[in-house]
């Protein structure tokens, strides 16, 4: 039975079937169970021995995990001299009939037997075996206040063929590396072969002499102190390998072993667990109080190392063989609300146009929530079921449920470019930046009948900018969307604009308009550098008194070429009537000639202006690029 949000926190799923043998088999009780999510489990066992061996059998294809990842603690004044196996050929095991075949073999088991001098022992050892994922399934319920009931229950499965009775159990949000070893497989690699065809030396080689020096010698060794030669590498801890280091990996309990500093003095008995006496419940600190459950010694303690999340459950627990336990990890308060998200996908053809229901949360746990499906519950019905993806700590989480169609959204694109800056002056070339602008506007109807608060996914653009996004936009880097949001009031349309920002180089001309403006942008921001403003100043007058030149020799070059149209009409026309005589061709002519002695004095009059003109050009364009030599601009300023 499970309470959601009591103090019942197991649910067992037990299955039917005959009896099987146990991956590892052993009279050493188990004590603690680590369970991964790469398809392994770190498996403990610890007690008092009185004998000079202990056997384990354990199914064939356990026997590589067990000899490659096997780590003993020993106390009681022995030590453990080997563990030994027995090889097994294919073709003779396969040759034998089953009749004589005896159980352990026709179960396929194997013995390993540890080997022991001394009458009393206290034995600690651990290793891995495959196991069965736990997974991960989570509970939110969203409240009025802005705040939601996060749940996360762990689900485990024994197919291990024992039961686990009053183990220690830990689940790791992570996958360390474990790959099969066959150490039981005999391996005999090829060799070369070598013929023996005899040598002959042909030339004698010379030899080498080494003179010696006392300095060359070895030192002697030095003597050992007496507590060294007394007690030599004792473990530093009594509450067994997990705490002496096996099961503190870079994965959070993967087996490694470590000497300790302390011993115990001689005659104390040691402290460890015995088969009679089980080892104690490790029980963390309860954490803070929480609404739910309220046995918080209940709930997992939650710890991360070296980038892994271990959730240790903190009373002993029983999950007897092929069956399947969920066990209650995590009850606490989290930020959360129900809201809408528009996030078109694929695979569901109405969300082109109308948006999701979604919870969204945030993790306010110690570790990551693995991946996995949760149910959503507000003012005490069934919303609907998402799935969570990897989740760090302080992340948020926005999951879909379902599909609203009582709203309805639709996009639309313009493009433009502008906000001219300067980029960089180098050697007199002048390149500047520019905005390449896309505005995205969402359009959206709400037909209900209560106001709506919405989150559009926005598909970013490669190496574009938000600029001035609305207040809670959430610009998720790496997954090249942004969640903008915007509120709708009931019965009503609303509009969401998302500006992104692009910025483009070029190289332009000192006298263009975008120049200009990129000068005068410069000039204007308060953080320019102070002496290149002044520059940039000076320059801008030079450019002016350029352009204006340029503009009054264009005018004259114009006026030039209208002249010398007039100049040859004239002289044409004269010489059309020069032999026609009357007193109106004499009227004519005399106004052509007038005409004609008009274009000659204004062309003298403009080429003379031309000529000045030129020469002001000339200095002025000597000034200017001078001047432009004398600034340099190594980066822009930076876009607010």
């Amino acid at each position: 039975m499970v309470r959601f949000g009591g103090v019942a926190v197991l649910l067992a799923v037990l299955s039917s079937g005959c009896a099987k043998s146990a991956l590892v088999q052993s009279d050493l009780p188990l004590q603690r169970v680590v369970i991964y999510r790469n398809g392994v489990a770190y498996f403990e066992r610890g007690g008092r021995v009185d004998k000079s061996e202990i056997r384990f059998k354990m199914k064939e294809h356990t026997v590589g995990d067990f000899l490659a990842t096997l780590a003993v603690m020993e106390r009681g004044g022995s030590s453990v001299m080997s563990a030994a196996f027995p090889l097994d050929h294919d073709d003779e095991r396969d040759a034998k009939p089953r009749s004589l075949m005896s159980e352990d073999e026709k179960k396929k088991l194997r013995n390993v037997l540890l080997s022991l001098d001394g009458e009393e022992h206290d034995l600690l050892l651990g290793y891995i075996a495959a196991a069965p994922v736990w997974r991960p399934s989570y509970r939110v319920v969203v409240q009025a206040n802005g705040e939601a009931e996060l749940q996360a229950w762990g689900i485990v499965q024994n197919l291990s063929g024992e039961d686990w009775k009053n183990v220690r159990l830990s689940l790791v949000a992570g996958a360390p590396i474990a790959f099969q070893a066959q150490l039981a497989t005999s391996t005999i690699p090829n060799r070369p072969v070598i013929t023996d065809e005899g040598e002959v030396v042909a030339a004698v080689p010379m030899s080498e002499l080494s003179l010696s020096k006392d300095d060359a010698k070895p030192p002697p060794p030095e003597p050992k102190k007496a507590e060294e030669k007394e007690a030599g590498g004792e473990f530093d801890s009594d509450d067994g390998l997990a705490a002496s280091g096996f099961g503190r990996g870079s994965s959070g309990d993967m087996p490694t072993t470590k000497l300790g500093k302390q011993r115990p003095k001689r005659g104390a008995k040691p402290s460890l667990p015995t088969a009679s006496a089980p080892a104690p419940a490790f029980v963390p600190p309860p954490p803070p109080p929480t609404s739910t459950p309220r046995n918080v010694r209940s709930l997992a303690s939650v710890a991360v190392e070296s980038g892994s999340t271990r959730y240790d459950i903190p009373t002993p627990v029983t999950i007897p063989d092929e069956s399947a336990t969920m066990v209650l990890l995590v009850s606490q308060r989290v930020p959360g609300e129900a809201l809408f998200l528009f996030a078109p996908e694929g695979g569901v053809s109405d969300s082109m146009s109308h948006p999701f229901r979604v919870v969204r949360f945030t993790n306010r746990t110690k570790g990551i929530l693995e991946r996995g499906p949760i149910a959503v519950f507000e003012s005490g019905a069934f919303l609907g079921q998402g799935l969570v993806d990897p989740l760090p700590a302080d992340a948020t989480a926005t999951v879909p449920f379902a599909l609203d169609r009582a709203i309805a959204v639709e996009s639309g694109r313009k493009f433009d470019e502008t906000g001219e800056r300067i980029e960089r002056i180098v050697n007199g070339a002048l390149t500047i930046e520019r905005d390449s602008v896309t505005k995205t506007t969402y359009k959206v109807q709400n037909g209900s009948a209560d106001p709506i608060k919405l989150l559009v996914k926005h598909a970013r653009i490669h190496d574009a900018r938000l600029h001035e996004p609305p207040q809670g936009t959430d610009d998720n880097v790496g997954t090249g969307h942004a969640l903008v949001p915007v509120s709708v009031k009931a019965k009503s349309t609303g509009e969401l604009l998302v500006d992104e920002r692009a910025t483009v180089q070029r190289y332009v001309d000192w006298f263009s308009v975008q120049a200009e403006q990129a000068i005068k942008n410069y000039i204007a921001d308060s953080r320019a550098d102070a002496p290149t403003v002044e520059r940039l100043k000076e320059l801008l007058e030079l450019r002016s008194k350029i352009l204006h030149l340029r503009d009054k020799k264009y005018k004259l070059d114009r006026e030039q070429q209208q002249r010398r149209e007039s100049k040859e009409e004239s002289e044409s026309a004269l010489h059309s009537i020069a032999r026609n005589k009357g007193a109106e061709v004499e009227v004519l002519r005399k106004r052509l000639a007038n005409r004609l002695h008009e274009a000659l004095a204004r062309l003298d009059d403009i080429n003379k202006d031309l000529v000045t003109i030129g020469v002001q050009l000339s200095d002025l364009d000597v000034q200017f690029r001078d001047a432009t030599r004398a600034i340099h601009i190594a980066e822009p300023l930076k876009v607010n």
